[in-house]
């Protein structure tokens, strides 16, 4: 499985951690999506590559930036 973390900014609660795993989730080849809401990280995991540029417009549609 093929790994990638992001740094996500603006993350401060449980509910913005769920925006994030719910938008990410959707974007095609992703299998994984895993938040630490403490230190913003953000790792998405799939069979194959995953789509960075897909991640980051979905982290942005979902009102938080990638650093």
């Amino acid at each position: 499985m093929n790994a990638q973390i992001f740094q996500v900014t603006g993350m401060n609660c449980g509910h913005c951690a769920d925006s994030v795993t719910k938008s990410v989730t959707a974007v095609a080849g992703v299998d994984e999506v895993t938040v630490d809401l403490p230190t913003g990280r953000l790792t998405v995991s799939g069979q194959g590559p995953v789509d960075e540029d897909g991640v980051r417009r979905a982290v942005t549609e979902a009102g938080f930036a990638v650093a």
